[in-house]
């Protein structure tokens, strides 16, 4: 048996028309799908996707496909799915990498976002590091340096949104238009990493999310921005292609009981009537 587990995202740090296409940097947080791999015939009610995965990695080693009949592929998680928060990612990462391992194989990582472009639009917690990632063909994988430490109320909607629906929408010119907001939030992420600063990092979030509302623009949003204001947030970053809204923070300095207290007052939990409490972590698919 192979077992492997990669992390969830809340949203996207930043995303949008950054050095000459729509590119975008993860968050990763601590809720993970783990996937598990074994010699056994597949499971009736598999995840197709994760199923492609396999199908993916047998050819890439050049194995027989009929080998797949004799690959069981086990996905255990809780992640919120379309909602924005890289559940497709994380269960077919995990899945390359725990179907290499049971191969006798390993996996690097620019590698294994190949395999997952070739699926689908994927995320950048595929990486260890936060990554400036081209999500539809990989050709772009920029590392940053660690980030400062940040936790994250995360806000989730009922509403659900599919990332292939998502890139189905007329965007470009939108997307080109926030091209100077989105450089300078990049430039913050850098410099929010490399100076260990979570309020640049926030600053950068917060820019990108103001920049996303033009896209796929998230209820009661200016309410939310007057909130990290008042209680004196990070700053917000959203799911671009998605629901969820991430709260920036640090549980030990801010009153996390008050956040959720304002947030009923204000009326935000009838669009956000669930959240978690979440630490934005490594990102990479770990072997178990």
């Amino acid at each position: 048996m192979a077992v492997a587990q990669c992390p969830a995202s809340c949203g996207e740090l930043i995303q949008g028309w950054i050095l000459g296409s729509e590119k975008l940097v993860s968050c990763p947080v601590d809720w993970y799908s783990t996937v598990a791999v074994t010699a056994a015939p597949p499971l009736v009610n598999e995840r197709p996707l994760s199923r492609a995965m396999v199908e993916r990695v047998l050819a890439h080693w050049q194995y027989p496909a009929h080998w797949s009949n004799e690959i069981r592929v086990d996905v255990r998680s809780s992640i919120p799915v379309a909602k924005g928060m890289a559940s497709s990612t994380a269960d077919i990462a995990a899945t390359a990498v725990a179907t290499a391992h049971h191969l006798g194989h390993s996996l690097d990582e620019t590698t294994l976002a190949q395999l997952c472009v070739s699926i689908e639009p994927t995320d950048s917690t595929v990486f260890h590091q936060l990554t400036l990632f081209d999500h539809n063909n990989a050709a772009t994988q920029i590392a940053c340096e660690p980030p400062p430490p940040i936790d994250l109320l995360v806000l989730e909607n009922p509403v659900t949104l599919r990332t292939q629906d998502y890139h189905r929408l007329p965007r470009q010119q939108k997307l080109i238009a926030s091209s100077a907001t989105l450089q300078q939030a990049w430039n913050l992420v850098q410099e929010a990493c490399i100076t260990q600063n979570p309020l640049r990092l926030g600053e950068a979030a917060t820019l990108s999310a103001i920049a996303s509302q033009t896209l796929l623009p998230k209820p009661g949003f200016t309410a939310l921005l007057s909130l990290v204001e008042e209680c004196d947030l990070y700053g917000l970053n959203v799911a671009h292609s998605g629901s969820v809204v991430g709260l920036m923070l640090d549980r030990k300095r801010h009153d996390i009981a008050r956040l959720k207290g304002k947030l009923a007052e204000k009326k935000l939990t009838r669009h956000w009537p669930k959240q978690h409490l979440l630490k934005m972590v490594t990102g990479g698919v770990k072997l178990q």
